[in-house]
């Protein structure tokens, strides 16, 4: 059996790192773990195929090859999503779709003749006994959460590293919160699941046996879901680390209570944790009790965002405006608060009703629900009815993500973050790509940009000062290149 696993192309997005990962010549930013996931439980006679459009085409040769078309996807993938199936159409080849886009959402994709909704560890055996008696069904789905402690490890050789910025392997599925907002729950459960501390380390064993000795995102829903496991988890990291000698760092996703347990913290900076993807959201407290955020509420957000920076960590947050308890001065508290804690790396988004989350049915039910959500973070196209003019959200969104990008706010932003910061845990050592994007951004910073006086006022300051951190800062100033230019096409 033939069968082609396709990774739809993602849009320019703050996620997708675009015009940074230039700088290291790399293509893409992240590998496609799901499909590379799901590759693993197919029987190890079949040949497969992996095309991730994000580094390569899709060729006809490639559709002509195979017997089956594999296709997960996001929602922020769905015109990728036509396009691919409209070609395996042409080549009546026969498509089996999954990942969140379906999950939520099949009913939009009457053109495809088969499903797996939901995840895949218990349904993957019936799909391949369908291939092979050439009977499969429209949808495979189950009734309850698979035990992911037999999730198979990824096929890496599927892939070639040299086209990507990090690695991924994950952890948990599920995250005990219950934000109004997030589809996470809808998918994955509030009840963490998590796989043993052995068998995520030798999933990292795999790839530092073919090579791999740089950042690694474990893409957790949370990884603090289950703080007991997970300390169980970092103690063997820290153990695998001294045993290995890895040069590998890590980066995540928590909550911010997380800033509440001094030793956890401590325990993920010796692991080499270096960067954590913390939901922020908002500096109302009214919208935050609107969304049903209980762990940022009652608390200093600020306090708890330097207390993570000072614990090690650079903290990258995601925001939103858009709350129906959002008032007229939302983007200026938002831009405040961004700029006073250091959040560097802020992904700032309109609200969106992602399908099936408690937003959705809510809004549904008042009869505001417009449209169907893009999944893009940076798309400015409401897919409901605000409580605040429409016309004044987008161009106060717009406004906002563009000020926040400003070279001399951005640049003001990383001194914050640099001040809060203290470096901890193993240091990583500078690769040969650091210091390809490190002269690249001479030129492209520091020369041809509009930011060049302050991209040099962070270089020197920075190198003078804070040495230790020089690295990061530039790393920073680069990534900062990429949010302007998304910003900009807003």
């Amino acid at each position: 059996m033939k069968i082609l696993l396709i990774s739809p192309r993602t849009p320019d997005t703050f996620w997708s790192f675009k015009h940074a990962i230039r700088f290291v010549s790399r293509k893409a930013s992240m590998a496609p773990l799901g499909l590379l996931t799901v590759a693993a439980m197919l029987p190890p006679e079949w040949q497969l195929k992996l095309v991730d459009m994000n580094v390569e085409k899709l060729r006809d040769e490639d559709l002509r090859w195979a017997d089956y078309v594999m296709l997960g996807a996001m929602i922020v993938h769905k015109d990728s999503v036509r396009e691919i199936v409209a070609r395996c159409a042409a080549f009546k080849k026969t498509v089996i779709a999954g990942g969140p886009l379906f999950t939520t959402g099949h009913e939009a994709f009457p053109e495809i003749q088969h499903f797996v909704l939901g995840e895949a560890e218990e349904l993957m055996p019936q799909v391949v006994a369908g291939l092979q008696r050439g009977l499969l069904k429209s949808i495979y789905q189950s009734s309850h959460r698979p035990d992911i402690t037999h999730t198979p490890a990824p096929r890496w050789d599927l892939i070639k590293f040299r086209h990507y910025v990090t690695m991924s392997v994950q952890f948990s599925r599920g995250c005990p919160f219950d934000c109004e907002f997030c589809d996470i729950i809808v998918m994955n459960g509030r009840t963490p699941r998590t796989k043993t501390p052995a068998q995520l380390l030798a999933e990292l064993d795999g790839l530092r046996q073919k090579g791999w000795n740089d950042m690694v995102f474990i893409v957790d829903d949370n990884f603090i879901g289950n703080k007991v496991r997970t300390r169980a988890l970092l103690h063997a990291l820290i153990e695998w680390r001294e045993r290995t000698r890895t040069k590998i760092g890590f980066l995540t996703e928590a909550s911010v209570n997380l800033a509440d347990d001094a030793e956890l913290c401590a325990l993920m900076v010796q692991a080499g944790f270096k960067k954590v993807f913390v939901g922020i959201e908002t500096p109302s407290v009214e919208s935050l009790a609107e969304c049903h955020k209980v762990q940022n509420r009652n608390r200093d957000l600020v306090a708890s965002v330097q207390t993570l920076q000072r614990a090690g960590l650079e903290v990258m947050g995601g925001f939103i405006v858009g709350f129906d308890s959002d008032q007229d001065d939302i983007f200026k508290r938002q831009f405040e608060f961004i700029q006073r804690s250091g959040v560097a790396t802020a992904m700032v988004g309109l609200l969106t009703a992602l399908p099936q989350t408690r937003l959705w049915q809510r809004l549904k039910t008042e009869g505001r629900l417009e449209a169907e959500s893009s999944g893009n973070n940076t798309d400015a196209a409401l897919n409901f009815r605000p409580r605040l003019n429409r016309e004044f959200l987008q161009s106060g969104y717009r406004d906002l993500v563009r000020k926040l990008y400003e070279p001399r706010n951005y640049y003001q932003r990383i001194r914050t973050f640099l001040k809060s910061h203290r470096p901890g845990g193993p240091r990583r050592r500078l690769s040969r790509a650091d210091i390809v994007a490190f002269l690249k951004s001479f030129w492209v910073l520091g020369v041809w940009h509009r930011g060049r006086v302050g991209y040099w006022r962070l270089f020197v300051g920075t190198l003078l000062r804070r040495p230790r951190q020089f690295p990061q800062a530039m790393e920073l100033a680069i990534i900062g290149y990429h949010f302007r230019r998304v910003a900009k096409s807003l």
